[in-house]
């Protein structure tokens, strides 16, 4: 989906992104069939500010597509901090790897290739942040794997959960009824608080309580 005048208007006043993230971006559209997957300007600086401001020391990220976002969520990690970041597609690999060490991160940033249902468990990790972009059916199944290794007042984003607008459709295809799934199984968790903000495609954020 193309994006809107006011979308446009909010990316030109908020803050430009750096030059590697740029690059990264470029080479993303040059090299993948879907380049809009990647987080981009607004929703990467978005991404930026809340890892600032959480400084989280353990982060995990379902999804890492060609690793924009995960550029964007290093910004706010504590100095001695780590990023794991999952993505099941290996044809990418070589580009994720490239950008974490031109970012100077190979110490920080674990990827990991593979199915993220599988991974997850045998990571050894409680997490101050958690990113979910990967696949959408997938997603309540994410949520159950890592909702009990959140620490207390940590944060979970989800991103693309209004699917278009198509989750306030009365008629809905797989995809869309399960996205609506998740959505109101998190609203309804009283583990946690949430809000639902309509960023580019919808980003859920949640805070453990």
């Amino acid at each position: 989906m193309p994006p809107s005048l006011i979308d446009l208007y909010c990316e030109k006043h908020t803050t430009p992104t750096s030059p590697l993230l740029n690059e990264l971006l470029r080479e993303t559209h040059l090299k993948t069939l879907a380049p809009q997957m990647a987080s981009g300007h607004l929703q990467g600086t978005l991404l930026r500010f809340l890892s600032r401001m959480i400084r989280p020391e353990t982060v995990l990220e379902i999804g890492s597509f060609t690793g924009y976002a995960t550029l964007c969520l290093l910004e706010g990690l504590l100095p001695d901090g780590k990023i794991h970041t999952i993505e099941v597609n290996q044809e990418l690999a070589y580009i994720i790897e490239k950008y974490i060490k031109l970012a100077g991160a190979t110490d920080q940033i674990h990827l990991h290739i593979g199915d993220a249902k599988k991974i997850i468990p045998t990571i050894d990790a409680t997490y101050d942040l958690v990113f979910i972009d990967a696949g959408k059916m997938h997603y309540p199944q994410y949520y159950d794997l890592i909702i009990d290794r959140v620490n207390p007042g940590g944060y979970i984003l989800a991103d693309n959960v209004l699917w278009d607008g198509k989750v306030i459709r009365t008629e809905k295809d797989r995809d869309t009824e399960i996205l609506d799934f998740f959505n109101k199984k998190i609203h309804q968790d009283s583990r946690v608080e949430n809000i639902l903000l309509p960023i580019r495609d919808g980003l859920m954020l949640a805070r453990k309580k």
